[in-house]
């Protein structure tokens, strides 16, 4: 059963470098917001994963910091990176 687990694990982590090889060619910025909040979720995936086929008791921790930092992450994106629509702003100017 443990084989399994690292088999899942090979996997995720296989997905996080071609997430990786793919943000490297297409470089943006939504581009990038969205590769971070995929490998977030995968990392959290893969911290479960490892942490049940190595029994470690404190992976459901680690997961859960992992998945509140890639969820503040976002929102910080969105409040502070995104850039602003200027023709929205003048249609409510005039």
């Amino acid at each position: 059963m443990t084989a399994l687990y690292f088999g899942v694990a090979l996997v995720l982590l296989a997905t996080v470098i071609l997430g990786l090889g793919h943000v490297f060619r297409q470089p943006g910025r939504a581009e990038s917001l969205l590769a971070a909040l995929l490998f977030g979720s995968t990392g959290v995936a893969l911290v479960l994963v490892l942490g049940k086929g190595l029994g470690l008791a404190g992976a459901l921790d680690i997961a859960l910091v992992f998945a509140l930092l890639a969820a503040v992450l976002g929102v910080a994106f969105v409040l502070r990176g995104w850039p602003e629509d200027e023709s929205k702003e003048d249609d409510q100017s005039a």
